[in-house]
């Protein structure tokens, strides 16, 4: 795959693409200017968000707050995210 990110939906109010990243890839994300939510749908690893470290699996979900800086690590097996962007401006 050449691009990590492939967007599908793109309307006013949501955003939605698939993530993916293989084994010992590096997560090069930079922050976002939206409220992010990851659905994990295969792979595992872990993920920081902030100064919080979570281990992830698939099924799980993962929330980013905008601007807060981010990334998936410790990629375990090959990773696979569904990405919900909200187009909503945080406060």
């Amino acid at each position: 795959m050449d691009r990590p990110y492939l967007p599908f939906l793109n309307e006013s109010t949501l955003g939605c693409g698939i993530y993916k990243l293989a084994v010992g890839a590096e997560d090069e994300q930079e922050p976002h200017q939206l409220d992010e939510v990851y659905y994990v749908l295969k792979g595992k690893g872990e993920f920081r968000a902030g100064e919080a470290d979570t281990v992830f699996n698939p099924g799980d979900v993962l929330f980013v707050a905008a601007r807060v800086e981010h990334q998936f690590y410790e990629i375990s097996e090959d990773l696979e995210l569904l990405v919900f962007f909200s187009t909503a401006k945080p406060d």
